[in-house]
């Protein structure tokens, strides 16, 4: 029917467009901190990302300084139309690799409406997103997040962040992170029942909430970059695992992804350490073998689904840690943050879900075609986004 190969047509574009993104939106941090006609401010950004602005994260200290005034240019606040002066020189601060961080302080002479600018969003090609926190000292502070399509916003002093603010961060964050959509749908493809695609996603679900609020909470704080890398291979070995159950299980592609692993381990190079490697290594070697003795493997999926949905959880939880909310606005900023990502996850599963299920039930082997063709889409996303990050390639 060539309604029904329209449609199929439709959701493939729809579904791979997250897939082809380079890779995650990166992110970057500000606080802005009211002392009556003063506002200290703190940037916090990436090393890669200060040297695309100009910048250099150099030891020495003429460097710094220099890097200091690119980023101070780049940001305004004005109040009532009038423009903030600095009263200080951008002061640079010990921050954690791959952070880079500047302080300095802003005099302004007015008391009215203030609306912060910041420059920088729209500079980069691959969708940065910034999130800044204003505090005046109410005890209400405001978080907002800027992109290229919002590059100022305008602070009340009567309005906090309400837990709908998160929502819709969560919402965002979820959105406009290819690599857990392409996970997403990764797990939807080859689920042939609705009671199947609902223990994927609530143990995924389950999985990621329980790391995202750990990390947010401070309990685990891992290191970011491993951890993205980590996600890249979840989304390769899932695709990858999707197309050798549709195809006739040959043994060579499970010992082709664990020799890979083998030679990375040897080398002993990138970000992930050589035991999570051997880690890597000896889960995938077990999984696939269990997957050939399985008839029905739809059981082992959903664990996949649990374990991988951990590691997911600390890459959501790089949108909020930072913030390092207070503990009272901590847990409604959390469960707003975290429904955020369910309405967004839940937004693919009805996009992807209702189609290939009558793709299914309509044309057997153009679905089959299409899941095969996806699946392979996706492993070679999971593919660059590992390889990528494991080596520092890309910003994560």
């Amino acid at each position: 029917m060539k309604t029904l190969a329209a449609a199929s047509l439709v959701l493939a574009f729809a579904c791979v467009t997250a897939v082809a993104a380079a890779h995650a939106h990166p992110l970057s941090y500000s606080f802005w901190t009211l002392h009556g006609s003063d506002v200290d401010v703190k940037v916090q950004m990436t090393s890669t990302d200060v040297a695309a602005l100009g910048g250099s994260v150099d030891k020495d200290s003429n460097r710094a300084r220099a890097a200091g005034l690119v980023l101070q240019r780049l940001f305004e606040m004005r109040v009532d139309g009038v423009a903030c002066t600095p009263s200080t020189a951008p002061d640079r601060v010990p921050a954690a690799d791959p952070w880079a961080m500047w302080r300095w302080t802003l005099h302004c002479t007015g008391t009215g409406v203030r609306v912060v600018s910041v420059g920088f969003v729209g500079l980069f090609r691959d969708g940065h997103r910034h999130l800044l926190r204003w505090d005046d000292g109410t005890g209400h502070p405001v978080d907002r997040v800027f992109d290229a399509a919002t590059r100022s916003a305008v602070f009340d002093a009567n309005a906090g962040s309400s837990m709908l603010d998160y929502v819709a961060l969560g919402v965002e964050h979820l959105l406009t992170g290819p690599d857990h959509l392409a996970f997403v749908l990764a797990l939807l493809l080859l689920a042939t029942t609705f009671r199947q695609v609902a223990w994927l996603v609530t143990t995924f679900t389950v999985a990621h909430s329980l790391t995202l609020a750990l990390a947010v909470l401070h309990v685990v704080e891992p290191d970011p970059r491993p951890v993205e890398a980590l996600i890249g291979f979840s989304i390769a070995l899932l695709g990858a695992e999707n197309a050798w159950l549709l195809s006739k299980r040959r043994r060579r592609v499970p010992a082709a992804i664990v020799a890979a692993l083998a030679l990375l381990f040897l080398s002993g190079r990138g970000v992930v350490s050589r035991t999570a490697l051997l880690g890597l290594l000896v889960f995938t070697a077990c999984h696939f073998a269990l997957l050939a003795r399985s008839r029905e493997p739809a059981g082992l999926r959903v664990a996949i689904a649990f374990a991988f949905g951990l590691i997911h959880g600390f890459g959501f939880a790089g949108a909020m840690s930072a913030l390092d909310l207070p503990l009272g606005r901590l847990v409604p900023a959390l469960f707003g943050f975290n429904l955020g990502v369910e309405i967004g996850q839940l937004g693919v599963v009805l996009l992807c879900w209702p189609l290939l299920t009558l793709l299914l039930s309509r044309r057997p082997k153009t679905h089959a075609l299409l899941t095969e063709g996806l699946s392979a889409a996706v492993s070679g996303a999971g593919v660059f986004w590992f390889v990528s990050r494991l080596f520092s390639l890309v910003p994560g």
